[in-house]
């Protein structure tokens, strides 16, 4: 049976289970009106805070449709309450709330629901209600978000069916007896000034709506099929013709590139000593990385270079895929199957994470060039990257472009093993590694041995990253969070030997419970009371600054012996590459620290709007240390993923300057040796494999098209480091060269030289 008529009869009852509703409403398509705000009856209670209805009267909307004004007045949340006059609502075989509203603003404003039980059991939900006609706003009446239909942000909202719009919620939290409803409140928090809604019918329905949600809104080419674009693939033949044009493109792009050497380092300059490998230089101030033949390198890098990373799940929820490929049909060739099942922060929640997927990437590839092979796939992917002005392959790009030597590229060490782990409550990834476990240096010794086996010696190599986004903490704002890895490691059993460790610290600062008892203000009875699981280290108090002091020790030493421990060993294993950091998301001043002691780069994800927002540069210029962004992008949500990525902008055409103002700050860093775009293609429509991001963070499309604004831009931006990177090298490096005149003082400083 074909793949697309099994869907048809299987998808509605998941999706409207993982809607946290029984099957049994699936039969269910009444539509009860309970009240109506224009002819209102006394079955159902109001009550208002800070809020009214100011008018008896309904009034008419520019599109004909009679509904009444509703004002929430300026407050700390001004509400509207509809109750039974008598008893509780039976919902039990009913599957969401709907009201029919209208904004009566010219901008967006933020509305909250509560659904409330008798037994105080409530579901919560807030709405970004736009500006703009009358709408029915649907309320699953059960616990939902995006990651229950496997994906990090659900279908753009309101979208019409049948002629109406509908705008449902896409994330439901807590939990409702439906059985027995008490009631429906509605409120806006902290308005400025009065706020104005037009209501209509309050009612509850069944499962028809609901169902249609997440129906059919993948199209064959793997592209969202309720919106349009520029550049959106209806048929075959567009994909054929694109590509024949853009090689016409791309020769003359590559064609029109600054003078480089062989590793895209700019020649023409100020030359600096060549040592055969990639290696870091301070002159007169500002940072540089240098080519194996002694040119300035500023690594304009992309990651995930791949064309293995773009599968999505869809078993279970084989219903959002409209014309997927029967089986024997060609192109069924790339479906799959998989278990991307984790207890991480990234997983956690998240519905359809193993399972049969569906390659669209691939398919797309397989339209536009017939079949093709790997190599064919990476010269193309160089081509571009070079026409648009990159020189490096970022972080997780496939390894195969290492054989082509053709492009610069960085190698992570994912050092995996059975060590001890310690949760700060932001394991986005999994808990840190304990790095005082004998194991941890054990699984990095392998890891770094194995990663280094077949690069020893090759000169495109970049350098390792460490690691990547470890969870060193939360909130800087927020001291439990600022030290969650030292509380937490109190906290656990002596089994753990990073618990051992800071014992041994603080034994070694106060001898015994009493000097710590007074340091830290707290009565400790006996040591051995330190080493239970579950002690609990007091809050960083003003009061006893000695707190604050003794988790910032442990912090350093904990970072500390993390660094050492990869760094000694990349220096037996990969003595010619440099240690470039540990790719920081969440990070402490402590961990910054050791890096900079350790490694030769620093390397920092920032998703901000420029660097300078990401973290403290004047903290960071103290080090000293040469700095790689080694992610950030601009997203949107207008061409069809439906996330615009952790830096968002408002549509397709910001997404260009933003690129090119990042880049114009970066660039004002002297320490900053490079930026990363996070990443080469956009993730699926619905959902990545490994966590369910599906975000327009790309360069190039699913259908395998480059965006050309967006890659217009960005190559304006990257051509133009050239010239000004050349300049900077040549008046820097002028005083160490040029005659200096009797009495004009001495020359600037001379150059300092990282890993040789």
């Amino acid at each position: 049976m074909p793949v697309q008529r099994v869907a048809k009869v299987l998808a509605p009852i998941t999706l409207v289970a993982l809607l946290g509703l029984s099957p049994a409403a699936l039969a269910v398509e009444d539509k009860r009106e309970l009240f109506n705000f224009v002819r209102p009856l006394d079955a159902v209670q109001i009550t208002t805070r800070d809020a009214a209805l100011p008018s008896v009267t309904a009034e008419s909307t520019p599109a004909g449709e009679v509904l009444r004004r509703a004002t929430f007045n300026p407050a700390e949340r001004p509400s509207l309450r509809l109750a039974p006059q008598h008893g509780s609502w039976d919902w039990s075989s009913l599957s969401a709330v709907s009201l029919r509203v209208q904004n009566a603003m010219d901008w967006a404003l933020t509305l909250d629901v509560a659904i409330e039980s008798v037994d105080g059991k409530r579901l919560t939900t807030q709405i970004a209600l736009p500006a703009g006609p009358a709408q029915t706003l649907l309320i699953p009446l059960g616990a939902t978000s995006p990651r229950a239909q496997g994906m990090r942000a659900g279908v753009p909202m309101p979208w019409r069916r049948d002629g109406r719009l509908l705008l449902l919620a896409e994330t439901v939290n807590g939990e409702l007896d439906r059985s027995r409803v008490a009631s429906v409140t509605l409120s806006m928090p902290r308005p400025q000034a009065a706020q104005h809604l037009l209501l209509g019918r309050f009612d509850v329905r069944g499962s028809g709506d609901l169902e249609q949600a997440y129906l059919a809104i993948v199209d064959p080419y793997g592209q969202f099929s309720r919106r349009d674009w520029p550049g959106k693939i209806d048929r075959d033949e567009q994909l054929r013709q694109a590509a024949a044009e853009e090689q016409q493109l791309l020769r003359g792009w590559l064609a029109d590139r600054p003078r480089q050497d062989s590793y895209g380092g700019w020649s023409g300059g100020p030359g600096f000593a060549a040592t055969g490998f990639f290696r870091t230089e301070k002159r007169a101030g500002r940072w540089f990385l240098i080519t194996p033949e002694g040119n300035p390198f500023y690594s304009l890098g992309v990651n995930t270079v791949t064309g293995s990373q773009s599968q999505t799940y869809i078993e279970g929820r084989e219903a959002m895929f409209a014309g997927l490929p029967a089986t024997g049909e060609p192109l069924a060739a790339f479906y799959g199957s998989g278990d991307s099942q984790a207890d991480t922060g990234a997983s956690r929640g998240r519905a359809f994470a193993s399972g049969r997927w569906y390659d669209f990437y691939s398919a797309n590839l397989q339209r536009s060039y017939g079949a093709q092979e790997p190599r064919a796939w990476r010269a193309l992917a160089q081509d571009r990257l070079q026409a648009w002005g990159f020189n490096t392959l970022g972080n997780w790009s496939d390894s195969a472009f290492a054989e082509d030597r053709r492009m610069p590229y960085s190698i992570p060490l994912s050092i995996r093993g059975d060590y001890a782990t310690i949760s700060t409550g932001v394991d986005w990834w999994g808990g840190m590694p304990d790095p005082f476990d004998p194991r941890f240096a054990m699984a990095a010794e392998r890891a770094i041995a194995i990663a280094a086996r077949d690069h020893r010696d090759d000169p495109w190599l970049v350098g390792y990253f460490a690691d990547n986004e470890l969870a060193w903490a939360g909130r800087a704002e927020d001291p439990q969070a600022r030290y969650a890895l030292a509380y937490a490691t109190l906290r656990l059993s002596t089994d753990v030997p990073a618990k051992r460790a800071f014992l041994k610290q603080l034994r070694d600062q106060y001898r015994n419970q009493d000097g710590l008892s007074q340091a830290w203000g707290i009565t400790l009875d006996a040591w051995e009371l330190m080493e239970d699981p579950g002690f609990e280290a007091p809050p960083i108090s003003a009061a006893y600054p000695a707190i604050e002091r003794d988790m910032q020790r442990f912090l350093r030493l904990f970072a500390d012996s993390y660094f050492k421990t990869i760094a000694d060993s990349l220096k037996w294993h990969a003595p010619n590459h440099l240690l470039l950091g540990g790719r920081f998301a969440n990070s402490i001043p402590e961990a910054v620290a050791a890096c900079a002691a350790f490694c030769d780069v620093l390397s920092f994800n920032f998703y901000t709007r420029e660097p300078q927002h990401g973290y403290d540069f004047t903290a960071l210029r103290a080090l000293d240390k040469p700095l790689m962004i080694t992610e950030f992008h601009f997203g949107s949500r207008d061409r069809g993923p439906f996330w615009g990525g952790v830096s968002e902008v408002g549509k397709e055409e910001e997404r260009g300057p933003a690129y090119a103002h990042f880049l114009a700050r970066a660039l004002e860093e002297p320490q900053i040796v490079g930026v990363h775009w996070f990443q080469y293609l956009d993730q699926p429509v619905t959902g990545r494999l490994l966590d369910g991001e599906n975000g327009h963070l790309g360069l190039v499309a699913i259908t395998d098209r480059p965006w050309e604004g967006f890659v217009r831009a960005v190559r304006t931006a990257n051509l133009a480091v050239a010239a000004r990177l050349l300049d900077a090298a040549a008046q820097e490096a002028q005083p160490d060269t040029a005659d200096v005149a009797p009495g004009a003082g001495a020359p600037d400083a001379p150059a300092e030289s990282g890993k040789p």
